[in-house]
């Protein structure tokens, strides 16, 4: 069977959104590139977003999911429909977060961020009231995810060390099974939330949600390497909007946050590497626009210094500070060469 064209989709999208809303469609775009599952349809008084995801099984269970939760808090889009394979959601905003809070400065940055941080812990505690615990699949349950996790920090080696022997892989990958008993959106990067013309914040995306501690999401969001706050000033944000209804004392929150944090910035330099060797270094302006893989090396920079942070607020993953400080000043050694031109 021959693959299907971007062009395909729109016509499949554009026909199930007539059906589905009874009315002509002026025209379709593509807010993250075509490349994308997600596209905007434009009728002549409204536009909504229409997802065209792999398969039935992941549609439905993200329709079940902005059912429930929608029904709960403002912090998610509201479920239109379904026609097979395609969901059809209301249209949060085209003001996306990830190039929103790089145009805000000082104490309105860290407003916009103490938001975004604030929604996620009212999705979850929506999610708890709709009980969402009851039917949601676990995530990162299985053994052998989590000793990938810890084993994927032979990245660090590659920047002029090996791992030290002091590093306890073993506890690291029994202080990260955690019960799986929280709702989580999974993929909490900034540019899966939006402005809407009301000025709300909200996050969209669903696809990968599941239960795990509930932390994780924000390790996403601080673990975006194109987000641009620090980590330890994160950590006030969190502190200062903590939803002490998560069922978790704030300290043994924090600390796996941390624990958490460290080996998802494994991940992300892991990705950015393997992106740079293959496509090379890309503009911030295009990682933003397309909320691509931060492949530029300030935001490699980054990903590193929240590595380095986090790792140093645990026994368990300190050994692995000194090799995210010498990968940061890789990175930042190469913008200093001006490597990575923003016209590259």
């Amino acid at each position: 069977m021959a693959q299907e064209t971007v062009s395909d989709r729109k016509t499949r999208i554009t026909a199930a959104a007539e059906r589905l809303f009874g009315a002509t469609v002026d025209h379709v775009s593509a807010p993250g590139g075509e490349g994308r599952s997600s596209f905007r349809i434009h009728f002549h008084d409204r536009d909504v977003i229409a997802t065209l995801r792999p398969n039935f099984r992941r549609t439905h269970l993200e329709a079940y999911v902005l059912e429930k939760l929608s029904a709960e808090c403002d912090d998610v889009p509201k479920p239109l429909g379904v026609d097979g394979e395609i969901l059809f959601q209301s249209d949060v905003g085209q003001r996306r977060l990830n190039e929103e809070i790089v145009a805000h400065e000082g104490p309105g940055r860290m407003d916009l961020a103490a938001e975004a941080v604030s929604a996620i812990f009212r999705i979850h505690a929506a999610a708890r009231r709709a009980e969402l615990e009851r039917v949601m699949p676990h995530l990162g349950a299985n053994i052998d995810w989590v000793r990938n996790l810890v084993s994927s920090v032979s990245v660090l080696e590659s920047y002029g060390g090996p791992v030290p022997d002091r590093f306890d892989r073993n506890g690291a990958v029994q202080a990260l099974r955690q019960p799986c008993r929280q709702f989580v959106k999974w993929d909490c990067r900034s540019g899966n939330a939006a402005l809407g013309r009301d000025g709300t914040l909200r996050w969209f995306d669903f696809e990968y949600s599941g239960l795990r501690h509930g932390a994780e999401d924000f390790a996403w969001l601080i673990g975006d390497e194109a987000w641009p706050i620090a980590p330890e000033d994160m950590v006030d944000i969190m502190i200062d909007c903590f939803d002490p209804g998560c069922g978790h004392d704030i300290a043994d929150y924090l600390d796996y946050l941390a624990l958490y944090t460290t080996f998802h910035a494994v991940q992300r330099l892991k990705l950015i590497e393997r992106e740079a060797k293959r496509r090379g270094w890309l503009t911030k302006e295009r990682v933003r626009k397309y909320d691509d893989a931060g492949v530029h090396p300030e935001f490699a920079a980054q990903i590193c210094r929240v590595g380095r942070y986090f790792s140093a607020q645990s026994r368990l993953t300190a050994p692995l500070t000194r090799g995210f400080d010498r990968a940061m000043n890789t990175f930042l050694e190469i913008l200093r060469e001006g490597d990575a031109l923003e016209s590259a």
